[in-house]
């Protein structure tokens, strides 16, 4: 309300001002027009009545320039007429004039004898008169005056009409703004304050979460942005603190993104974390006129985000989104989240032909079938292997340009589209510490050599301080090639490499998921109408739902997963119509020909078995070959009673522990193929051969009847596993390691201070 009051009384007091300013002007205005009007209807019948009386004057004929000069005042409509004689003593004046001065009038001693006529506005007891003056003249010069005056009355009242129709003007048009102001001031300020201030409070003591009705587009816009970011904010860091507390209380030691924030905080004291991935965190890409901003499911984003905001990191990837070149600055730079800018995102730009070699070729036809050993032949050209090259040297460029003015900085390169890199930024920051993590399998020696470069994408790996994979076994096979490959000194027990005096650890450190807090349907439906819900969308029936959620990639075994279903309904008929199988499958890599060919496989292997088993409007396998987003899945999830992962080869494989992540209700169960790197850590799930029909059609029997007793059991221990190794205990555990390990520059520093002789 005082805000209203002070806006109402500045208002109007500037209306007022500026209507006073404005009428003075126009009565100012209005009086020089009118006296100008006045002068010359006065000089005209002064003019008009010397021409009459100056012959009879000089005639002598007083007595008939008095009566004259009565009637021309009384035709004319002037106040009077007076003549005075040289000395100014008054000859004649008409009978109207009463207060008129017995000396000439002033305005004579101002106006010089050469003059034609002179005239001044004055007053005359309470009128406004127009006085103007003639000289009457004879032979011998100036005799007299002849003196009209011109009643300027109408001059005065109309500029208080002008006063007094501005008054009347500024009266109602403050009230007017006064109403309109308290109006708007009321709507757009008053009441979104009120209501923002109502949701903080609310916000403080944990009764909200989110800012209802902002003010999307008014004048308190850019608040209402900010304040629903802050809410955000402070309502994650609200349930970091409480969970914080609570494994405080539980005796716990999960590890959250705050926990981890802090952690690498400490663990890196002030220095820069960069982070070298061929996929960028964030896509921008334009949608009609505007650009949007696109996150990537991806684990990697997930757990190293925090870390990068915790340090002021770089991200450096590969900007492949139509709109990516748009937003950066001139040094190919941009600041993400968008919302937040913690931390800096530089792009690398690619050639179709480099993009063409380096990923579609030689990573994805050479270094993927090669490492995941699902019999599909690698294929390595030379001109791929090139394109290899250069893209990694480009990357290297790039990151060294980044780590200039950085002292000791640390550099985690992901994955096998990178495996030249380490050595490339080694060589030329020694001071560097840095980490590369395989997120694929490592196949045996016998398979890696296969590879005509292994050697150098081997010396490239040794670059590292530190070489991670997922599991034990990838670690040792990796050992093993190299201790064929190269001359080198392999420490077996620490699980070390020397070469060229550098030394390589090799580290299992199995990533993970983000295990989800509990959420409650915001629709307020129990489990039973969410299992409805989801079979309805998929157009499923019957009493029990199988799901896979996979790339459609050969190394995931989704064809043997189809015929391990065709096996199950043929050994137990009782089971059709009365289970459903839905395949999300994500076509991916269409570029390369083995893909593209395995998309129309999976669709006709589909088919075949549906065609085979089909019963009215039911049929066992339901496909959809889309890319479906994670909001969608995790419904499936959900309300599945198991699960099929049946990898041919697979480092780990997140779809796994996704799963068992989100079944809030310990219920479902997991039928996993002992070729993931998942099956270690999951081992109360189904464990399977997926290459064993009769195994994988056993298992989903197993499955959909064991007891309910047991598939909690069994999906407790799963989550109590995934809950307590996921993605950030990943990251802290990966770059922990990586702060533990001396460079090379100080190792170097130390041998040669050790070796020195005292002075």
């Amino acid at each position: 309300m005082k805000l209203s009051l002070r806006l109402i009384v500045l208002l109007a007091s500037s209306i007022t001002l500026v209507t006073l300013v404005v009428t003075w002007n126009e009565v100012r205005i209005e009086q020089l027009a009118r006296q100008i009007d006045l002068q010359q209807q006065a000089e005209t019948l002064t003019e008009r009545l010397h021409d009459i009386v100056e012959p009879r004057l000089r005639q002598g004929f007083l007595k008939q320039v008095v009566d004259e000069a009565e009637r021309f005042s009384a035709r004319a409509h002037l106040a009077g007429v007076a003549i005075y004689d040289a000395r100014g003593e008054p000859l004649a004046i008409t009978s109207t004039l009463i207060d008129v001065p017995r000396a000439g009038p002033a305005v004579m001693a101002n106006c010089p004898p050469s003059a034609d006529g002179c005239g001044e506005l004055t007053t005359m007891g309470d009128r406004p008169i127009y006085v103007y003056s003639i000289p009457l003249h004879s032979d011998s010069g100036v005799d007299g005056l002849l003196t009209t005056f011109n009643d300027a009355t109408a001059v005065s009242t109309r500029s208080a009409i002008v006063w007094r129709s501005a008054l009347l003007y500024v009266v109602p048009q403050v009230v007017l703004v006064a109403l309109v102001t308290f109006g708007v001031v009321r709507s757009t300020v008053l009441r979104p304050i009120a209501r923002t201030a109502r949701w903080m409070q609310d916000l403080r003591i944990g009764r909200a979460t989110t800012l209802q009705d902002p003010a999307r587009g008014g004048l308190l816009d850019p608040i209402s942005v900010e304040a629903a970011s802050l809410a955000e904010t402070l309502a994650s860091a609200r349930v970091a603190a409480a969970e914080e507390a609570r494994l405080r209380e539980a005796g716990d030691s999960l590890w959250t993104p705050e926990r981890l924030r802090v952690g690498i905080q400490n663990r890196l004291q002030g220095r820069r974390l960069f982070v070298v991935s061929n996929r960028e965190p964030y896509h921008h890409v334009r949608r009609g006129n505007g650009i949007d901003v696109l996150v990537p499911a991806s684990g990697v984003v997930t757990a190293l985000e925090p870390v990068l905001c915790a340090c002021d990191g770089t991200w450096i990837a590969h900007g492949s989104a139509d709109a990516d070149r748009e937003v950066v600055d001139e040094r190919d730079r941009v600041r993400v989240p968008p919302d937040q800018e913690r931390y800096t995102l530089r792009r690398v730009w690619l050639t179709r032909e480099e993009e063409d070699g380096y990923y579609f070729g030689f990573a994805n036809e050479g270094l993927w079938p090669l490492c995941h050993i699902a019999h599909t032949r690698p294929i390595f050209r030379r001109g791929d292997w090139d394109q290899y090259q250069r893209v990694n040297h480009k990357f290297a460029d790039v990151t060294l340009e980044e780590l200039e003015g950085v002292e000791a900085p640390f550099v985690l390169i992901q994955d096998y589209h990178f495996a030249l890199l380490p050595r490339l930024i080694k060589d030329r920051r020694p001071d560097a510490r840095v980490a590369v993590f395989w997120h694929i399998p490592w196949p045996n020696p016998e398979a890696f050599g296969i590879c005509p470069w292994q050697r150098e994408l081997l010396d490239g790996l040794l670059g590292a301080d530190i070489v991670g994979l997922h599991i034990q076994a990838h670690c040792r096979h990796l050992l093993q090639t190299i201790d064929r490959s190269l001359e080198c000194r392999i420490e077996w027990e620490r699980m070390a490499v020397n070469r060229h005096g550098h030394s390589t650890l090799v580290r299992p450190h199995p990533i993970s998921v983000a295990f989800p807090e509990r959420q409650e349907d915001p629709r307020g439906g129990g489990p039973s109408e969410e299992r409805l819900a989801v079979r309805r969308n998929l157009g499923a029936s019957g009493l029990f739902l199988g799901v896979g959620v996979d790339r459609i990639d050969y190394t995931k075994g989704i064809i043997e997963r189809f015929r391990g279903i065709e096996r199950f309904l043929e050994k137990y008929p009782a089971y059709r119509e009365q289970f459903s199988f839905a395949q999300i499958g994500a076509p991916s890599r269409t570029k390369i020909q083995r893909y593209h060919d395995l998309v129309v496989e999976v669709r006709a292997e589909a088919d075949r078995i549906n065609q085979r088993f089909q019963i009215g409007g039911w049929k066992p396998i339901l496909l959809f070959d889309e890319h479906h987003d994670h909001h969608e899945i995790r419904p499936l999830y959900k309300t599945a009673d198991f699960c099929l992962v049946t990898s041919l080869h697979d480092g780990m494989n997140l779809v796994a522990k996704e799963f068992v992540s989100h079944r809030e209700d310990e219920d479902g169960v997991l039928v996993l193929s002992q070729f993931a790197g998942a099956s270690c850590e999951l081992q109360d799930a189904l464990l399977v051969n997926p290459y064993d029909t009769e195994q994988l059609a056993e298992a989903i029997r197993t499955a959909i009847e064991m007891p309910a007793d047991e598939r909690r059991r069994r999906m407790r221990c799963m989550r109590r596993v995934v809950r307590e190794h996921n993605v950030f205990r990943w990251a802290a555990d990966l770059v922990s390691d990586l702060a533990d390990v001396r460079s090379d520059a100080a190792d170097a520093e130390a041998v040669s201070g050790y070796g020195a002789s005292p002075a």
